[in-house]
């Protein structure tokens, strides 16, 4: 293994530990190709899944996995063919058995850090659906709340407010400005600190680079 492997497997053994005292999973892939068959694997077969945006999920090759699948029932949004349609997949996420999402920022010390605009990512993440898979890139790890919070509104939020074209002051500048811009994505800010439900959170940290 490099140097920079060898660290993220030190700080993924660290970071897994701490997930634990908080009821939460935790497991370590160094590539996305093993992570995405991991995930594949703890998705049952005649189930329902539905995921929140993610660049992660794309980027690692979960998206594609996922719609190959003739053996699940997908809820994606990106099927919906009216806004109507948009909110009632929303809606069957929140009753689905597997919900897949990365998340913003999580700190060594084991919090999950997720800011939203719509809010549907993150009130699957509290509650709802049977199991909720997250897959992580190591560069969203932090050594504490405190960076992790500045994670999400700088290093994740801005470049998402780019990436959806919105006219906002981090569009411009590069910096969170907690702002009440008509067009901010950052309307919810979620800190998950413990599994309430004993393992229904699971969270693949990834040794590589994914996501914002």
């Amino acid at each position: 293994m490099t140097p920079a492997q060898t660290y993220y497997q030190t700080l993924a053994d660290t970071l897994i530990k701490n997930l634990q005292k908080r009821q939460i999973d935790g497991f370590y892939c160094p590539t996305s190709a093993e992570a995405v068959t991991l995930a594949n694997d703890m998705i049952a077969p005649d189930s329902t899944v539905s995921f929140g945006g993610s660049m992660t999920l794309s980027e690692s090759g979960m998206m594609e996995t996922l719609t190959s699948r003739n053996d699940i029932t997908l809820y994606d949004r990106s099927t919906a063919k009216t806004p109507e349609e948009v909110t009632d997949i929303y809606h069957k996420a929140l009753n689905a058995d597997y919900y897949l999402m990365s998340t913003n920022a999580i700190s060594t010390t084991g919090e999950l850090v997720n800011i939203d605009g719509n809010g549907n990512r993150v009130a699957a993440l509290i509650y709802g659906p049977k199991q909720v898979i997250i897959l992580a890139g190591m560069n969203k790890v932090t050594p504490d709340l405190a960076s992790a919070m500045t994670r999400a509104q700088n290093t994740a939020a801005a470049p998402n407010a780019v990436r959806l074209n919105r006219k906002t002051p981090c569009t411009a500048t590069g910096v969170c400005h907690d702002c009440q811009s008509p067009d901010c994505i950052c309307a919810q800010t979620v800190i998950t600190r413990r599994g309430q439900i004993p393992n229904r959170i699971k969270v693949i940290l990834i040794g590589e680079h994914l996501g914002y």
